[in-house]
């Protein structure tokens, strides 16, 4: 136990809301001091002086000095908050767990539509709360550039409550981690809870992919957990680009590669520009890469959020390039990277009309498919049933489509 060392953690300002700001000293008596402020302390004051009396009587701390400024965090936002702030004190491996809500047991498939992915910084809990209302295909809740270094640590047990706690809607829970090897700490807080995929920042080797695995499987087999975990490994410079098959073939739970075009043309010594000319070979590298390993590819964020036809012009050009989602830094861009990734009613009627010719093909046992004069081999097939499987998703058609033809 550490005396006389105050510790600060979560966040505090005029801004600040649904976050719980603590200071905490350890003294050898006197018992509990505590100085509690809340802007909701008419409604959930009594709970929470509960709450936190739990939490200190969890870790056995009885005599301390304690200044807590609640700006309306949730319960899972307070245990947070206080257990980073009470194991920087005490050496201890407990945890004060909240249950699993039913919402965040649900698995993902490597397949799994990833249109859009929605970044929230990781030590943001006010991003979090409602993110999963606008409907992104996933939720990044974000451990590495988007928290500053010196509240990386908290931020760990922030979004583990939040991959057990809050609801996202139906959204994939990822998680982006810290460049290796710091990002391997990050999993002690995620692979036990819940989380789906996730994304391991500036990857440049199979040997990065091996030791993230390697710990995912010793924590999966010291807590029991059967469900796949995802990788999608994000491509961050001119040795990852050159790298990326490799990376795609690196591990089976590999789903899929992401392009981060902002690192990359800072590697490159280039600025980034709407045109992308400066990162077409990257681009194309990628989506070569992936296609060969039967992945997904990922395109980068549009940093622009105010701009959506310059956004709806990059995700065509996306699409034109062979990419099957990208990433989003604001809710309103996700609608627009839906709308444009989805398939256009010319693309449905061509991979209805192939479908319908391989099985005409398959029912009279001929081992050769032809639509008019052409010939279609297998991966066209396979491309066809997954632009029609998209339309189904999305509602554009339904699964009894060829009812309807």
């Amino acid at each position: 136990m550490i005396e006389n060392k105050k510790i600060t953690i979560g966040n505090e300002g005029k801004k600040v809301r649904s976050d719980f700001y603590i200071e905490i000293e350890l003294t050898s008596k006197g018992g509990i001091g505590l100085n509690f402020t809340s802007k909701v302390d008419s409604m959930f004051g009594k709970s929470n002086r509960k709450l936190i009396n739990d939490i200190l009587s969890f870790y056995n701390i009885s005599n301390a000095n304690i200044l807590i400024i609640d700006k309306g965090a949730l319960p899972l936002v307070i245990a947070a908050r206080m257990e980073a702030a009470i194991r920087k004190l005490i050496k201890t491996d407990k945890e004060y767990l909240f249950p699993i809500i039913e919402a965040n047991k649900s698995i993902t498939t490597k397949s799994n539509m990833r249109f859009s992915r929605l970044y929230l910084p990781g030590n943001s809990p006010s991003m979090m709360l409602n993110a999963g209302i606008h409907k992104p295909n996933g939720i990044i809740l974000d451990l590495e550039d988007a928290v500053a270094h010196n509240k990386k640590y908290e931020a760990r047990f922030m979004v583990r409550n939040a991959l057990r706690g809050i609801n996202f809607y139906g959204a994939e829970r990822m998680v982006r981690i810290n460049q290796i090897p710091m990002g391997l700490d990050d999993l002690d807080f995620i692979v036990a809870h819940n989380v789906n995929l996730i994304l391991v920042p500036k990857c440049e080797s199979a040997d990065q992919i091996h030791q993230v695995n390697k710990k995912i499987d010793e924590l999966k087999s010291k807590n029991n957990i059967a469900n796949d975990i995802w990788l999608m490994p994000i491509i961050e410079s001119a040795l990852g680009v050159i790298k990326s098959f490799e990376i795609a073939t690196a591990a089976d739970n590999i789903s899929s590669i992401a392009i981060g075009l902002e690192d990359y043309t800072a590697d490159l010594g280039t600025l980034r520009t709407d045109e992308g000319t400066e990162s077409f070979y990257a681009r194309s590298m990628v989506v070569n890469a992936c296609r060969a390993a039967g992945i997904q590819p990922i395109d980068s964020v549009f940093s622009d959020v105010s701009d959506m036809e310059a956004l709806a012009r990059n995700v065509r050009k996306s699409k034109a390039l062979g990419f099957d989602g990208m990433g989003c830094i604001h809710p309103r861009q996700i609608n627009v990277i839906h709308d444009n990734f989805a398939p256009e009613n010319k693309e449905i009627i061509k991979a209805q009309k192939i479908y319908l010719a391989f099985l005409e093909a398959k029912k009279k046992g001929l081992g050769v498919v032809s639509l008019g004069t052409k010939m279609i081999d297998a991966p066209v097939v396979k491309r066809a049933e997954n632009t029609l499987n998209t339309a189904i998703d999305l509602k554009i058609i339904t699964k009894d489509w060829m009812d309807e033809e």
